[in-house]
C-alpha cells in the first residue's frame, strides 16, 4: 500500500500522535544540545503541547532560542514501528488553559480537572509548531520515511 496524499500522511501522523505518550525533545543553548523526555498532547494541527517547569533546561532553551526539534516512538519490537521525526518553532504559552489540561490528564488516565483547579502547579504550557514532519511506517513504507511539510 503506498499513500502519496496529504490527508493520508496528515491521517497516519495524527495515528502516532494518538498511540504515543512520550516525545523527545531536543533544544539548543550554551551549553550545547539537550534531549527531554515530556508527555504530549496534540490538536487537528498538528501542534504539541506539553506541560514543564519554566527552570528546567529545555524550558530555559526555549525562552532563549525557539527553533526545537523532536521525535515520538512507539515499536512493538516487530516491524510495526511507527514514529515521527519533526522540527519547527516552539514557545510558552501563558494561562492555565483548562482544555489543555483536560486532554493531558485524559492522556494520563487521570481525572479531569475543574476549571478552578491549579493543574500547573508552578509549571508553565509550551506548544511546537511543526515546520516538516517525517512519518516512519515500517508496515507501509518499510524504512522509507515520508515527508510532510506544514
Amino acid at each position: 500500500m503506498f499513500v502519496n496524499q496529504t490527508h493520508n500522511l496528515k491521517d497516519l501522523i495524527k495515528e502516532v500522535l494518538e498511540k504515543g505518550y512520550l516525545m523527545s525533545l531536543a533544544v539548543q543553548d550554551d551549553g550545547g544540545v539537550w534531549v527531554s523526555d515530556v508527555i504530549y498532547i496534540h490538536d487537528e494541527d498538528l501542534n504539541i503541547y506539553w506541560m514543564s517547569d519554566p527552570d528546567v533546561r529545555h524550558s530555559k532553551a526555549i525562552g532563549r532560542t525557539s527553533p526545537v526539534a523532536a521525535s515520538i516512538t512507539i515499536s512493538d519490537r516487530g516491524e510495526n514501528n511507527l514514529g515521527l521525526q519533526f522540527e519547527g518553532v516552539a514557545e510558552k504559552i501563558a494561562g492555565a488553559r483548562h482544555d489543555l489540561a483536560t486532554k493531558h490528564y485524559l492522556k494520563r488516565n487521570k481525572p479531569i480537572p475543574n476549571e478552578s483547579d491549579d493543574v500547573l502547579e508552578g509549571d508553565s504550557w509550551y506548544v511546537i509548531h511543526p515546520r516538516k514532519i517525517e512519518l516512519i511506517n515500517e508496515k507501509l513504507f518499510g524504512f522509507k520515511k515520508q515527508k510532510f511539510e506544514l
